[in-house]
């Protein structure tokens, strides 16, 4: 039987274009984005911008507080700089209605 099919495909051309291709991206689940993706980003930024020579090597998004007019997003990331790694708490307050920005705080721990 298998002698039979060999000779099938050489009969006939039979090469890989004819079998379906998988794009394993395109069946992969797509998940949605988290409300806070936006938020993650700028932790991210404005934690480079306060420690310029650490490396980001994590983070986790730990939450948000909601108020009457502002909302909190905390995340915490761990860092890298020369050969120290730690931990920083970042909470980013902001105006519900409009997604303004209005403080940024920090918080180190030690892990």
């Amino acid at each position: 039987m298998k002698k039979l099919l060999v000779c099938l495909m050489i009969l006939f051309g039979f090469n890989s274009a004819y079998l379906p291709q998988f794009d394993d991206a395109a069946y992969a689940q797509q998940k949605p984005t988290p409300p806070y993706a936006k938020w993650s980003k700028v932790a991210m930024d404005k934690t480079k911008e306060k420690y310029p020579n650490a490396q980001i090597v994590d983070y986790l998004y730990v939450g948000r507080k909601n108020g009457d007019r502002t909302s909190t997003e905390k995340f915490k990331l761990w860092l890298k700089e020369n050969q120290k790694e730690f931990g920083v708490y970042v909470d980013i307050e902001f105006i519900k209605e409009t997604e303004q920005v209005v403080n940024v705080t920090y918080t180190e721990t030690a892990s």
